[in-house]
């Protein structure tokens, strides 16, 4: 099977700016106050540089496939890409190169999202717009951000365990890098929800930085201490996933969800492992992060800049919504919740890849 479905992929590139939120038309929501966006790039065209944040989860191996796949299929120059392995001084050198070679445009997905803006600033200075995907800098200038609403994944897995366990009992977040804002907004709403929605729920919070090994150790730990734990939101399926099953079934919890000894997982990532999972019984949900739509939309506004194209605050064609930011402006991407009753949806990315 195809690692990505991108039959319509060159059509969505072509379609017309209103469905896009386009300044260029009439019915386009309202305009973006000035100068809170990074300019676009003179129209022309010109070579792409992308850098690719890690190469150790399933997730990013699956999102560094599909840009080229869709930047060929779309006619985009790609240059060949970067990899600053989850380290921001290697995508500050890694940009710089890639600007040396030619880039006229760039994508990436910084993980450190508050030491990246002296580097957008810059590349905004020599106007070269910036497409940051998933990660949204805390400030420099992006021209657009792709990205699904990360906080609208902690109340998802919130709602989730808190109907599970009636409310009641203790849970263990395990969480991203809390330099992240993907790590800071999954916590903050998980947390949140929890104190609004489930105060008779006790939250462990572990912060693991995205390191499978430190999430096994602490979820380790925190089972030793608290033998009556119920529930786990793991913020990363593609470095949490393996380790959590890991340890449940070294302690003899990795049963089936009708066992009373089942304690209950909701995940984030949607990688096909996750729904393996699911199937198997092993977790019982994750939020389906869309790695297929963050490579498409990531190449389509690489090109729109390029093509000197600007946009503007309002809802899409394709099931999202542009918000604005105080230095550019972010598409809000769907993302559904994954479980046992919708795990074999054909539409869901994790389930066209082989």
């Amino acid at each position: 099977m195809k690692l990505l479905s991108v039959a319509a992929s060159a059509a969505v590139l072509a379609l017309g700016l209103a469905a896009c939120g386009s300044s260029d038309t009439p019915d386009s929501a309202a305009s973006a106050a000035p100068g809170e966006s990074a300019p676009a790039a003179a129209a022309g065209g010109g070579k792409v540089g992308v850098d690719f944040p890690r190469a150790d989860s399933d997730f990013w191996n699956s999102y560094n496939k599909y840009v080229p796949e869709i930047a060929s299929k779309d006619g985009v120059e790609l240059m060949p890409p970067t990899n600053s392995q989850n380290d921001v001084a290697k995508l500050v050198a890694n940009t710089q190169a890639l600007v040396s070679q030619g880039a006229k445009a760039i994508i990436m997905a910084p993980q450190d999202t508050g030491a990246i803006a002296s580097t957008l600033d810059s590349l905004a200075g020599k106007k070269i717009p910036v497409v940051t995907v998933d990660t949204r800098p805390d400030k420099g200038n992006v021209y657009m951000v792709v990205r699904a609403d990360n906080r609208a994944y902690g109340t998802k897995a919130c709602e989730f365990l808190g109907e599970k366990l009636g409310g009641k009992g203790k849970v263990v977040q395990l969480m991203g890098a809390l330099a992240s804002i993907n790590g800071r907004d999954r916590a903050e709403a998980f947390r949140d929800c929890m104190k609004e929605k489930f105060p008779g729920i006790t939250v462990f919070e572990e912060p693991t930085e995205w390191e499978g090994s430190k999430a096994a150790s602490m979820l380790q730990t925190r089972l030793e201490q608290n033998p009556d734990i119920k529930g786990i939101y793991m913020h990363a399926g593609g470095v949490h996933l393996a380790p959590t099953l890991q340890v449940l079934k070294a302690k003899g919890l990795l049963v089936k969800p009708d066992d009373p000894k089942h304690i209950f997982v909701v995940s984030n990532d949607g990688i096909p492992a996750e729904f393996e999972a699911i199937r198997a019984g092993e977790i019982d949900a994750t939020v389906s992060q869309p790695a297929d739509l963050y490579a498409k939309y990531a190449v389509f506004y690489a090109k729109a800049a390029l093509e000197g194209k600007t946009f503007q605050p309002g809802p899409t064609d394709h099931d999202s919504n542009i918000i604005q930011l105080p230095n550019g402006l972010e598409d809000q991407l769907p993302a559904p919740l994954v479980t046992a009753e919708n795990v074999d949806d054909p539409n869901l990315w994790g389930n066209q890849v082989s």
